[in-house]
């Protein structure tokens, strides 16, 4: 298998288009020490022909365009990307798909949940179902991801359920701060001689998570915020990296805490806020997630 990050940013990107704050400030500079990402995406092939995406980033035509496997190769109109798969109906999951419209066949695999928030919303209609096969994934059930001609692409992929939350615009006033279930996953993707883990959202490491990633290959994990309480401090936001469905990189609850003992081969974050210090390489909280034995992940990070 062959895995690429496309993206590794959280929302927003790296630089944030309204944002002033000091990394994105160096980013905009062009500081080596602080390079520019776009919003988290991978892209996953078994031959190196055929590409599937996880997450279709709000970036994706500059993703695209700056990968040159995933450019057309035959004919007219072609396309290398075979499939789409989904973690959840956030924004930065799903509004790349719009890129994607110009009746090329693919598949979009997602669970349930995820297909009914596309469908409740018809600008996603331009992706024309007599050409873009609605693909339901159960979870905890490995399903063979399928090229557009219906052989197999020789990839498995499981979706799983992570504590997460309902995306944004989805948001009442009585939504519940966290859920556990179809709205947030994490999907597992292997091909018979190797795996990885997708988790570029997760609240909590629960005892079933962390049995399930134990001693994994590869895993990409939820990198949006060192400290909880990061943004406030900052002044840019008011919501805590829990209420917004991430847990931080530091503390006793933490992700370098909670994988301290996983016995992970190769941990890589993605989905990296703006705001995160571990995004500028001469940061001491770089050394420190380094020193802990995870990578930063950056746009273009080939994996495998």
């Amino acid at each position: 298998m062959r895995a690429l990050i496309l993206g590794a940013a959280a929302g927003g990107g790296f630089p944030q288009w309204n944002s002033n704050a000091p990394g994105c400030r160096r980013a905009r500079r062009g500081d080596p020490l602080a390079p520019a990402r776009t919003q988290a995406s991978v892209a996953v092939s078994a031959d190196g022909e055929h590409w599937f995406l996880l997450n279709a980033s709000p970036d994706l035509r500059q993703q695209i365009e700056a990968n040159a496997s995933l450019h057309p190769r035959h004919g007219l109109r072609s396309s290398p990307i075979a499939g789409v798969v989904l973690n959840g109906g956030d924004v930065d999951a799903i509004a790349g798909l719009l890129n994607l419209r110009e009746r090329t066949a693919f598949g979009l695999y997602a669970t349930a949940k995820v297909h009914a928030v596309l469908a409740a919303n018809p600008i996603f209609n331009v992706l024309a179902p007599d050409v873009v096969a609605r693909c339901r994934l159960p979870l905890h059930e490995a399903t063979e991801l399928c090229l557009p001609d219906g052989r197999g692409s020789g990839l498995h992929a499981e979706l799983f359920a992570v504590p997460g939350k309902v995306p944004l615009y989805l948001e009442g006033q009585d939504a519940p701060k966290q859920v556990t279930g179809e709205e947030t996953v994490g999907i597992h993707i292997r091909d018979g001689r190797s795996e990885l883990y997708f988790i570029p959202g997760c609240a909590a490491m629960t005892d079933a998570l962390a049995q399930r990633l134990r001693g994994a290959d590869l895993v990409l994990f939820d990198g949006t915020l060192y400290r909880d309480d990061e943004m406030i401090r900052a002044g840019t936001g008011s919501k805590t990296g829990l209420r917004m469905g991430h847990m931080s990189l530091s503390g006793e609850d933490g992700t370098l805490a909670a994988f301290s003992s996983l016995e992970v081969r190769r941990k890589v974050l993605v989905h990296i806020n703006n705001s995160n210090p571990v995004l500028l390489a001469d940061s001491p909280e770089r050394a420190e997630v380094e020193a802990a034995g995870w990578e930063v992940g950056y746009d273009g990070m080939m994996l495998l």
